[in-house]
C-alpha cells in the first residue's frame, strides 16, 4: 500500500505541476495577447496620425503647386505687358517720326513761314511739354541755301 500511495502522491505531484505549468503557460499567452492588443492601438494611432501628416503634406503640395502657377500667370502676364509697352512705345516713336516730316515737310513748302523762328518756336512748344526726345533744331542752311524772309503783315 505504500507503493500505492507514493504512485498516488507522484500522480498528484504532477497533476499539480501540469496544473501550474499551464495556468502559466495561460498567464504567459494571456500577457502576450494583451501586449499584442496594446501594440495594434498603437499602430492604429500611428496609421492615423500619418495619414492625417500625409493629408497636410497633400495639401501643401497643392498649395505649392498652385502658387507656383499663379507666379507662371503673373510672369506670363507681365512678359505680355512688356511686349504691349514695347510696341505701343514704338508705335508713338513711329506717330511722332511722322508728325515731325510732316511739320517739316510744311515748314518746307509754306511760303510765309520763317524756317529760323518756326524751329525755335516748335523746340520751345516741345520743351513745354516736356518732351525729352523733341528733335533739336536743324543746323541753319547755308548763306546760299537761305530763302529770303518775308515780312508779315
Amino acid at each position: 500500500m505504500t507503493e500505492a500511495v507514493i504512485v498516488i502522491a507522484v500522480i498528484i505531484a504532477l497533476v499539480a505541476v501540469l496544473l501550474v505549468a499551464r495556468s502559466g503557460r495561460e498567464r504567459k499567452l494571456e500577457g502576450r495577447r494583451t501586449e499584442a492588443q496594446e501594440l495594434r492601438e498603437t499602430a492604429q494611432t500611428h496609421d492615423r496620425r500619418a495619414e492625417r501628416e500625409q493629408a497636410e503634406a497633400d495639401r501643401q503640395a497643392a498649395r505649392a503647386r498652385k502658387a507656383q502657377a499663379e507666379a507662371e500667370e503673373q510672369a506670363a502676364i507681365a512678359r505680355t505687358e512688356a511686349v504691349a509697352a514695347q510696341e505701343r512705345s514704338q508705335a508713338a516713336d513711329h506717330e511722332s517720326g511722322l508728325a515731325r516730316d510732316h511739320h517739316e515737310r510744311a515748314r518746307e513748302i509754306d511760303p510765309d513761314t520763317d524756317t529760323d523762328a518756326d524751329a525755335d518756336r516748335q523746340t520751345d512748344e516741345s520743351h513745354a511739354r516736356g518732351d525729352t526726345d523733341a528733335a533739336e533744331p536743324a543746323d541753319p542752311p547755308a548763306a546760299d541755301e537761305r530763302r529770303p524772309r518775308r515780312r508779315r503783315r
